[in-house]
């Protein structure tokens, strides 16, 4: 084992150690209760959107705000959406997607497509403009994809349009309402946490002000954002960590000031959001509700309502519902919320081009094959030129031995001495860590595409059910969840890596490294979407074969070949949603 394998595997194997021990002794602290500071309060009866704590609680909260005036409802329907709206504020209290199953498997009776309820908090309402003071909304006309509604001077119509978008526009004359009473809140809905280990729930927002005079994307999950400690994403304790719930509330509500250009409300593979509104934005208030069954805290639901100010003309808001989906998503000027970060530039080309596999070979199994190969091509020759300098290096090793030991006693000299040895014989020794820094990127950009992809729910391959979960294979029989075959054949073709590595250091090392190894992977793998073991398993597959190919190629020229063992990195976002 050369001395790069050593810093790689210490460093991971440190990494690995605080993934498995460090969480437990490093929680955060646990959210304070809504009375205490910072600005958090429980969101009364009396405002825009009810405490959106378990059903139980949540039903008699809208019992007692339930308008006296009868309700009617009104459908609108096209190929991607269907909405069902209330006179109850003129509203979307249910909203289901056509083309998303529920559950594995084709849309059918047993297994009905996506339906989020909104009744907690209706999507679009205005204010308190929701029939409570006794005054009636009528449905004033109606079709297939638009209705309009009107109350005393208020009027709304309602268009459901392509690519997911509703939009609302809105008019309130200054006759029926004084100045200082018009509505001050537009709701945006409701998103709730699913069940998977690797779901999440988070904000996201474009604030016009994110720090420094600056615009930008925010991700409320992260940095310093007073919703964070709320937002703990996935079963797991995802991107807070876990914590106790002793004195917490059943929902909190925090408010975020600031203009913002748009708010989602999100999990893993689903959006919720305020897209544009021509109302002036002030900020948003977001209530988190708990899951009051789970002994850690867990996020529930996550609603918001936007502060907005309207006047006497038209107000027109456009909202999305619909699937977390790059294209969709880039055309609103929102590809921030599929939180790639700071691999956005890989991200996004990674992402058309297994669309675009995808739409050769109707199959995400075989678009990620597809994927593997043409990655694997891109890093051919910086592998093939790796190798080439590890034999180098190996070459030296005697002339290396007898410069150490000539000047053992002298440091400088040594290297120097060195480094001359490398420049005449045109060497560099970093030369063979290229392939693996390059690859760095690649990986991470891959790990958040791969985790978060709508296209790859509940899209199958082989004996897999669904690319986005692990196998979980004969989960009665097996502890963890299941038995996972993939994480399993990706450590096994990582041991055979290294066992195709020769080493310049000792024998016991290099078995310690072909066990140490792939363990860690298997352990860090394990509970990982099948999509991302599936690419990995796939690119050591092609690399032993490379190796092969190069080894034959070397042979036949009586050289000797040193392969090379690219190892993927430990991010902090595999650490959040592993």
């Amino acid at each position: 084992m050369n001395r790069t394998e050593k810093i790689i595997c210490i460093l991971l194997g440190a990494v690995l150690a605080w993934y498995i021990f460090g969480q437990s002794k490093n929680r955060p602290q646990q959210p304070q209760p809504v009375a205490q500071p910072p600005a958090v309060q429980e969101v009364q009866p009396s405002q825009a959107v009810p405490a959106a704590a378990e059903d139980k609680a949540q039903a008699v909260v809208e019992q007692a705000k339930k308008p006296s005036v009868p309700e009617e409802t009104v459908v609108l329907e096209n190929d991607e959406l269907k909405l069902e709206l209330s006179t109850w504020g003129a509203v979307v209290k249910k909203a289901t997607l056509k083309k998303y199953a529920k559950d594995c498997g084709e849309i059918s009776e047993e297994n009905p497509a996506v339906e989020f309820d909104f009744s907690a908090s209706p999507l679009g309402r205005l204010g308190d403009i929701d029939g409570s003071d006794g005054y009636e909304i009528k449905v004033v006309e109606a079709s297939k994809t638009s209705a309009t509604f009107s109350v005393g001077g208020w009027t709304r119509k309602v268009t459901l349009g392509d690519g997911y978008l509703v939009t609302y526009e809105d008019q309130c004359l200054r006759d029926y309402t004084a100045k200082d009473q018009m509505p001050k809140t537009l709701s945006i809905g409701l998103m709730r946490m699913g069940d998977s280990k690797n779901d999440l729930l988070s904000v996201d927002s474009w604030a016009m002000d994110a720090g420094k005079g600056k615009e930008g994307v925010v991700h409320h999950c992260e940095g310093n954002s007073p919703l964070k400690d709320f937002l703990v994403g996935g079963l797991s304790g995802g991107c807070s960590g876990s914590k106790g719930v002793a004195g917490m509330p059943e929902s909190t509500t925090v408010p975020v000031a600031g203009a913002q250009k748009w708010v989602a409300l999100k999990n893993r593979f689903f959006v919720t959001a305020l897209v544009s509104t021509t109302a002036e934005s002030s900020g948003f208030a977001a209530t988190v509700a708990r899951d009051m069954n789970s002994q850690a805290y867990r996020p529930r639901s996550v609603s918001a309502v936007a502060d907005v100010k309207t006047g006497a003309g038209v107000t027109k808001s456009v909202f999305y519902i619909g699937p977390k989906k790059q294209s969709l998503l880039w055309n609103l000027g929102m590809k921030d919320v599929m939180e790639f970060g700071m691999w956005r530039w890989i991200c996004y080309p990674l992402v058309w081009v297994l669309n675009f596999f995808n739409s050769l070979v109707p199959n995400y199994g075989i678009a990620i094959i597809l994927l593997t190969i043409l990655v694997r091509l891109i890093f051919w020759p910086l592998t093939h030129k790796s190798t080439v300098g590890m034999k180098k290096m190996q070459e030296l090793q005697p002339k290396m031995k007898e410069i150490q030991a000539k000047f053992k006693d002298n440091p400088q000299r040594l290297q120097q001495e060195t480094w001359a040895l490398y420049r005449e014989n045109k060497v560099n020794p970093m030369s063979s860590c290229l392939p693996m820094l390059v690859q760095i990127p690649v990986f991470i950009a891959l790990f958040n595409v791969l985790r978060s992809a709508v296209e790859l729910r509940y899209a199958s391959f082989l004996w897999i059910s669904d690319l986005s979960e692990p196998e979980a294979l004969f989960a009665s029989w097996f502890p963890f969840g299941g038995l996972n075959l993939l994480p399993i054949l990706m450590a096994a073709t990582t041991a055979l890596q290294s066992a195709f590595t020769p080493s310049t250091g000792d024998r016991s090392q290099q078995r310690m490294m072909m066990v140490f190894m792939p363990l860690m992977m298997l352990v860090m793998f394990y509970s990982f979407p099948s999509a991302l073991s599936l690419y990995w398993f796939l690119s050591n597959v092609f690399s032993i074969v490379q190796m092969w190919i190069i080894r034959r190629q070397t042979a036949a020229k009586g050289d000797v070949l040193v392969p090379e063992v690219i190892d993927p990195p430990v991010t902090r976002q595999m650490r959040r949603h592993g």
